[in-house]
């Protein structure tokens, strides 16, 4: 099959540099459309599917445009997450797809299903019983086995060398990681599964005081779900937005947000939420502090030091930094952290999560609030792509200033 490859020599080509990183990081990202071997089914309980739709995911997008950050500190140690990755990949898990073959030994599907993807090789999908205490509790992306068994390093589909992403005509999953799409959903609403389902985590496991103010940094397809699951669970809650471009901002308005804020420059953003929130701001510093500030959480869906440095400077004492994005390490001026006695806490995927006293898959959660009308994702959807033109999917998302694009997907439905 042919399929799109990270871990392959570059295409060449004579594109001059740019000015724009991510444009520049894109001539060179060593990955191709090139021909490969069909996944064979692992084991008895295993799935062959066809994908139909694929979004391209925050993380696939900076490892494409080799987006690593800039100003780390110096002496950084290596990243040891690269020891949860094995190459060459073909990356995509966002991931809509039909059951094409199913293995003797799975169970709860039959050919011609319409599927989601939960991409988690956690304890199932890798063979491992009795499963894993954080398995046992739902918490399946922090399995503890997500280097070992027959299947080569890997945290979820597409960043293991042994199995495929969506990025590809066909893949395989277990059959525990597949959810049944209702029919009543559409393909251009299932695609946003496994976003949400990330965003619900971050929310749930740190929820915000009743009549508080909340703020979402960042509007992109993790913070315009994170500002959509707010106002539907929380609807006493004021949600702040910071967007970077226009068309995520006019998105975090229809999605309910009650402020939306310009990124920069830094000490008006500070000024203008300090003055919602009713913190008062200390001193003449070029970034001055709210003390007491009275933003409850920050669920911050970047982490850079510019968003991190804000935060810290809004949020009220012993409030909430929930990080969300997986921007490269950056120095920062974390002084408030300390002197507020702020939490700053990672938030990593989802499992099993609670909403509204209902303890279930995530994805399932999503699945069901979108059939019941609940909660309508369908505008985050701006562009599609067949797979042969991943460098324009790319560059629309290099240029989503201009573009207006929000989430890009690759659409694979004529197959």
């Amino acid at each position: 099959m042919r399929a799109l490859v990270f871990g392959v020599p570059p295409e060449s080509t004579d594109a001059p540099p740019t000015g724009n990183p991510l444009l520049d990081g894109l001539a060179r990202t060593p990955m191709g459309l090139v021909d490969v071997e069909e996944p064979a089914l692992p084991r008895p309980d295993w799935v062959r599917i066809a994908p139909r739709l694929t979004g391209i995911c925050g993380s696939d997008a900076k490892q494409v445009f080799m987006d690593w950050g800039s100003g780390q500190v110096p002496g950084m140690p290596t990243n040891p997450m690269i020891d949860f990755s094995s190459f060459p990949q073909v990356l995509g898990h966002e991931v809509v797809a039909d059951v094409v073959e199913l293995g003797p030994e799975a169970r709860g599907l039959a050919v011609g299903d319409r599927v989601v993807l939960n991409p988690w090789l956690s304890c199932a999908p890798r063979g491992f019983s009795p499963v894993c205490p954080a398995c046992e509790v739902g918490d399946l992306s922090l399995c503890w086995h997500f280097t070992d068994g027959p299947l080569a390093p890997g945290i979820h589909i597409g960043t293991s060398r042994d199995l495929p992403g969506g990025y590809a005509p066909t893949m395989v999953a277990h059959d525990s990681m597949l959810f049944k799409v209702p029919d009543s959903v559409p393909d251009e609403l299932a695609v946003f599964a496994d976003p949400f389902a990330v965003s619900l985590h971050s929310v749930t496991r740190h929820a915000p005081a009743p009549g508080s103010k909340v703020l979402v940094y960042g509007a992109g397809a993790l913070g315009s779900c994170a500002t959509a699951i707010l106002r539907m669970l929380y609807p006493d809650v004021e949600v702040g937005v910071v967007a970077r471009f226009g068309a995520q901002a006019d998105l975090a308005r229809a999605f309910g947000a009650h402020r939306v804020f310009a990124h920069e420059p830094a000490r008006q953003l500070i000024e203008e939420i300090a003055e919602w929130s009713g913190g008062v701001l200390r001193g003449d510093n070029e970034m001055p502090m709210a003390f007491p500030g009275f933003v409850d959480v920050v669920y911050d869906t970047i982490t850079r030091k510019e968003t991190l440095e804000v935060a810290a400077r809004v949020l009220r004492a012993r409030g909430t930094i929930v990080k969300a994005g997986v921007h490269s390490p950056m120095a920062w001026e974390w002084t408030p952290l300390y002197f507020k006695e702020l939490a700053w806490v990672g938030s990593n995927a989802f499992g099993m999560e609670e909403v509204d006293g209902v303890r279930k898959h995530g994805i399932q959660h999503y699945l069901d609030l979108t059939a019941s009308g609940r909660i309508d994702l369908r505008p985050m959807l701006t562009h599609t792509f067949p797979l042969g033109e991943w460098r324009a999917a790319f560059t629309t998302l290099a240029t989503q200033g201009d573009t207006g694009a929000i989430k890009v997907a690759f659409d694979q439905r004529a197959h």
